[in-house]
């Protein structure tokens, strides 16, 4: 245990984030310099509030198994080095899940039951940012090579999870990615103020200098086809997320002014780098952002660091209580009202409505109409009376995704989906078809980063062990056909 009397003692304390009126002058990272370097001066004492339970429910929080409790103790004693390595031996990238995972495992830290929880996400991201800043993190070259092959389609934290993993064990691996840079909603989809993108090449450096070779700009099933990649590889691994967005098919959906979210933040972060054509901007508008989720809040963000005169966030469901509720007991995640970053800046938030139609002029979408919804028989059923329309020359719809692209390497390959439109796994994340594996958003559907860092890890035994013909000694956290788990 680290500080016998630190949970009690010793109030929690997160990191400092800059002032609203100065981030919203830039697009760096929330935090003055990174969110670990923040957390410093009190992560020691931060790291002695663990109070190394019996039975660590931290872990059942965490879908990666992270040891927690241990590189608390080994903090609080200043072993920093014995705390990295504990960190990396169930985590890759630490420093993606530090910054935008949202600490399923503090929701479940038994101290939460009756205090505030161990503040295990800054905790991490401080570790590994120190780590990094030290040069304590450096490529972990295989011994030996097996001479076997495998293609990952999709470069996203599953396929880069899946990749290290099987580099590290002596195999070539090929990262293969449509985009014109590695990386996944990593590169694009995650805006600059919620993780810069040094913090993304600084861990592809490493990968590279391992082994890993990465092909972006390349569109599999296009430039090369699902039977080329099962000649060329011995193991073909599909980590192409879900990315079919939900659309809102109302009245008015195809004027000009409504937009994918997943565009709109694309264009955004590739603008950063030089100008894009045809880009889209919130500069002097009213925005309007359907969903309440985390794309949502990226949105938020970006739209006023863009200059939108003002932004408004729909939501179809209820307001979220502010403490968790009896049907969410520990250490469940509970459906909370939470506050990102974004919405300190600004924006105003509507629940429980429901849009019922685009209006437009000229075929500019001017505004939408919507209805308060939460009647008698259902939650979702409009209330009479409630009708309104509100301005709204920019809308993103941030409603969710609906699995993986299935035209193209899926369907040339010929692997199964579900009803859901998700690739079929078996318990060693092996499709339909002999020698192709899938994980991530691609079999589990839309999920967050740490579960797909753990499929990642999990899909990188099954095909170590179908390459070897021997079980394999990379780990597995997760099996994608535990219901539980799952649940």
């Amino acid at each position: 245990m680290a500080d016998p009397t630190g949970f009690l003692t010793t109030p929690r304390e997160v990191a400092t984030r800059r002032p609203v009126s100065e981030r919203l002058r830039d697009w760096d990272e929330v935090y003055p310099g990174t969110p670990g370097a923040v957390l410093l001066p009190i992560i020691s004492k931060q790291a002695g509030r663990c109070m190394d339970c019996g039975v660590p429910f931290c872990h059942q929080g965490c879908p990666l198994g992270n040891l927690i409790p241990e590189w608390n103790d080994l903090l609080w004693r200043d072993e920093w080095q014995d705390a990295l390595e504990r960190l990396h031996a169930t985590n890759n990238f630490p420093e993606f899940t530090g910054r935008l995972c949202p600490a399923p495992c503090e929701t479940a830290c038994v101290l939460g039951i009756n205090r505030d929880p161990v503040t295990i996400k800054n905790i991490e991201v401080a570790l590994v940012d120190k780590g990094w800043a030290d040069r304590r993190i450096t490529p972990q070259q295989a011994d030996w090579h097996t001479l076997k092959t495998v293609a990952v389609v999709g470069s996203g934290p599953a396929g880069l999870a899946v990749a290290q993993q099987l580099t590290r064990a002596g195999h070539t691996v090929v990262v293969y990615e449509r985009a014109d840079a590695i990386g996944g909603l990593l590169r694009y989809g995650i805006p600059n103020f919620k993780m810069e993108k040094k913090v993304l090449d600084r861990r592809l450096k490493q990968m590279a200098l391992e082994g890993t070779t990465f092909k972006p700009s390349t569109q599999i099933g296009t430039d090369i086809t699902g039977e080329q990649l099962l000649e060329r590889f011995d193991a073909v691994v599909l980590a192409i997320g879900a990315t079919r967005p939900r659309d809102l098919p109302v009245p008015g959906r195809e004027l000009d002014g409504i937009h994918q979210a997943m565009d709109y933040l694309t264009q955004a972060t590739k603008a950063l780098a030089g100008p894009v054509a045809g880009q889209l901007s919130a500069a002097g508008k009213d925005v309007i952002v359907i969903g309440g989720g985390d794309t949502s809040n990226d949105c938020l963000g970006t739209a006023l660091r863009q200059g939108a005169r003002s932004v408004t966030q729909l939501e179809i469901m209820p307001h979220p209580p502010a403490e968790r509720p009896d049907v969410q007991p520990w250490p469940t995640y509970p459906m909370i009202y939470r506050i990102s970053s974004a919405n300190e800046e600004g924006g105003e938030r509507v629940y429980a409505v429901n849009t019922t139609e685009f209006v437009g002029t000229n075929g500019q979408v001017s505004g939408l109409r919507l209805v308060e919804v939460g009647g008698p028989e259902t939650r979702f059923a409009p209330v009479p009376g409630t009708e309104r329309q509100i301005p709204a020359q920019l809308v993103l719809l941030a409603m969710g995704f609906l699995g993986p692209e299935t035209a193209g390497v899926v369907e040339q390959l010929g692997v199964a989906v579900d009803e859901r439109g998700n690739i079929v796994r078996d318990d060693a994340f092996g499709t339909s078809v002999p020698g192709v594996f899938a994980c991530g958003d691609a079999g589990r559907g839309q999920s967050l980063i740490v579960w797909a860092i753990a499929e990642g890890r999990s899909c990188a035994n099954g095909v170590d062990a179908f390459l070897t013909g021997e079980p394999s000694v990379l780990p597995r956290p997760i099996n994608p056909t535990d219901r539980q788990l799952l649940a």
